[in-house]
Parts: structure tokens; C-alpha cells; sequence
């Protein structure tokens, strides 16, 4: 089983966080240099990837700011198993 990779957002830009995002996930093609401002459309294609399908991740329309919506993110990948 593949294990997600979701760097810590906190300290980064939008154009930082997402550039490593997009260098871990390469081989899935998520959009570079999408606008801060379409967040929750980018937010939706890395959702879609398949090492997502099952973390529960949350969905960007529930969150404000990209920053939130990611540190969420984090959680739900890091979550301990019982």
C-alpha cells in the first residue's frame, strides 16, 4: 500500500506548497501554477488521487482558505491507527 505524502503548509506560500505537492504527485499530472484564487478547483484534483480514496481526506468547499483546507489535509493523512 502507497502512503500519502502531504508536506506541513504552514510557513509555505500557495505557489510553494502546491509546486511540492505537484513534484511528490508528478507522475498524476495535478495542475502547476494554478492561482491561489482557484484553490478549491486543485484542491478537487488531489483529492482524486487514488493514495487519497480512502484517508478520508476533506473536501476544499468545507474550508475558507487554502491554508485551512490543507492543514486538515495533513491530519487526516496522519491520523494514528488504533
Amino acid at each position: 500500500m502507497a502512503l500519502a505524502v502531504v508536506y506541513d503548509p504552514r510557513h509555505h506560500t500557495w505557489d510553494s506548497w502546491t509546486s511540492l505537492m505537484c513534484e511528490a504527485y508528478a507522475g498524476q499530472q495535478l495542475q502547476m501554477n494554478s492561482l491561489e484564487t482557484d484553490w478549491r478547483s486543485w484542491a478537487e484534483g488531489l483529492k482524486a488521487i487514488d493514495v487519497f480514496e480512502n484517508e478520508g481526506i476533506p473536501g476544499p468547499s468545507a474550508f475558507a482558505t487554502w491554508q485551512d483546507w490543507a492543514q486538515q489535509l495533513v491530519n487526516a493523512v496522519n491520523q494514528e491507527v488504533a
